[in-house]
């Protein structure tokens, strides 16, 4: 069995648009891929890939909009998820999970929530999961 650590950052995220796209239900039933880059060159501070988005629905719960949920931006060697909503959960599940993490100061705040290699998607989406069941809470 070969041993191959995924560190190149665009496959990582697109190794994790994978797993968002692959979901059908729970959590992630709702959430999509939108406004991908399909020719970013990773940089240093980050490119931006795509946006992870929570569709509204059949607008019968009064909500009428989609909610950006995450924007993922790729580095030469791994991706940061910029979590635009609630961004106290993410940082505490993404640290219990031990991914790295980082305030941004913005307004309205985020949490960036580092990926470094392939193997760390499956955790990255296990965030993505907790912070779409929490929103509105």
């Amino acid at each position: 069995m070969v041993e191959e650590r995924v560190t190149d950052g665009v496959r990582i995220a697109e190794l994790l648009a994978s797993e968002v796209e692959g979901r059908t239900d729970g959590p992630l039933g709702s959430v999509r891929v939108t406004d991908a880059d399909t020719d970013v060159e990773p940089t240093a501070n980050g490119a931006r890939a795509y946006t992870i988005t929570r569709e509204a629905g059949d607008g019968t719960n009064g909500k009428e909009e989609d909610t950006t949920l995450v924007t993922v931006n790729v580095h030469d060697d791994r991706i940061h998820l910029a979590f635009r909503v609630v961004p106290d959960v993410a940082t505490d599940v993404a640290s219990g999970a031990g991914l790295r993490t980082r305030p941004k100061a913005t307004t309205p705040p985020q949490t960036l929530v580092f990926v470094e290699s392939g193997g760390e998607v499956k955790r990255a989406v296990q965030v993505l999961a907790t912070v779409c069941g929490r929103i509105g809470e």
